[in-house]
């Protein structure tokens, strides 16, 4: 396996370097795209590159304590050995974090959920698995920003499209594509009787505009509508909503979030390139379809995961049969455990 794509901290160090002198030249705020699109960059770098520095600098310091703490002192064995197990720790998660060799793995991700079979239910359902992944967002300290959503009729949501912008964000949520089940009794049931519902999740890397995809004007339909809202004051009016229609591939994407027309089009845009990538990737090599995964019906027997909140408490993936039995803490965004699992799974595979 070729792990240095993302953790040759060598060449990530040079990269450091030569981001730095780039900034320091004289005109470099002269362009604001591109002296941000430096700043990302940098940050990045040293976002993966600084855990490993301080890692190396805490086994130092821990060396030096070994060599002056006494047997006859209990109190400074058990700080070197508290401390053995926290470095311990962290090199354990650096290097499993050293699976991540695609190069579109420490990219930001494009998360899509869509509400499945079960109507009302499966809207709320979208709606929890929304909220979860949010939740892990905070958890990582990831920006997250919704790109376009669509509330259901009666309650939570049928589609949201939402950015999370992280150090291999990309890497690890690829790990939730799929379709996931959920098992509880229905808030919305008078009866108060066990449903089922089903949601997917989508997940594609967001690509640099160097990517080589070219869109050109003949390419696209591009149509505006006034955006949606929950009424009041904050209603459009004016059609400020984007949707482009890719009229080769049939490709669809919506933007509707943001107030300005001209800024909903760039990020439908943006988004539009990032599945022209990925479909281009999967042409030119069918072994990533494998990583893609089929598409597949939001319904029984294609679920990834199952969430089941009655008879029992349970949460289990079905292709690592990794399971737990607290499913507040999943909903609330403790997922790590599962996503390692299919990574680790993936690996030795």
């Amino acid at each position: 396996m070729n792990c240095g794509g993302v953790f040759d901290l060598a060449t990530r160090e040079k990269e450091i370097d030569r981001l730095n002198t780039v900034m320091a030249e004289d005109g470099f705020w002269n362009n604001q795209t591109k002296a941000q699109d430096i700043i990302v960059q940098l940050k990045r770098h040293k976002q993966l590159v600084d855990p490993w520095k301080k890692l190396s600098s805490a086994s130092r310091d821990l060396i030096e304590m070994l060599d002056i703490i006494s047997d006859d002192d209990p109190a400074a064995l058990c700080d070197f050995n508290s401390e053995l197990k926290k470095i311990e720790k962290q090199t354990e998660q650096l290097e499993f974090e050293k699976i991540f060799s695609d190069p579109l793995d420490n990219a930001n991700a494009i998360v899509s959920i869509n509400a499945g079979a079960g109507g009302t239910e499966s809207c709320d359902w979208a709606s929890m698995l929304h909220r979860m992944y949010q939740r892990w967002a905070e958890k990582q300290d990831f920006a997250w920003s919704i790109f376009d959503i669509l509330p259901g009729e009666e309650a939570g949501i049928k589609n949201v499209t939402f950015f999370v912008r992280g150090p291999l964000a990309y890497g690890y949520l690829k790990a939730e594509r799929g379709v996931h089940r959920l098992v509880r009794i229905s808030p919305f049931d008078s009866g108060k009787r066990r449903h089922t519902s089903f949601a997917s999740v989508d997940v594609i890397a967001e690509v640099a505009d160097t990517a080589d995809i070219e869109i050109g004007a003949g390419d696209i339909r591009i149509d505006t509508y006034r955006a949606g809202g929950a009424g009041g004051q904050h209603v459009n009016k004016t059609d400020s909503a984007v949707r482009i229609t890719h009229l080769e591939t049939g490709i669809v994407v919506q933007c509707q979030n943001e107030r300005s027309q001209h800024k909903n089009k760039s990020s439908a845009m943006k988004v539009l390139k990032a599945r022209l990538y990925q479909r281009k990737k999967q042409e030119e090599d069918k072994e990533l379809q494998k990583k893609y995964g089929e598409k597949k019906e939001i319904a029984w027997g294609s679920q990834i995961r199952s969430y089941v909140m009655h008879p029992y408490s349970m949460v289990k993936d079905h292709r690592t049969k990794h399971e737990t039995s607290n499913v507040q803490a999943v909903m609330d965004g403790a997922i790590d455990e599962f996503i390692e699992a299919y990574l680790r799974q993936q690996l030795s595979g």
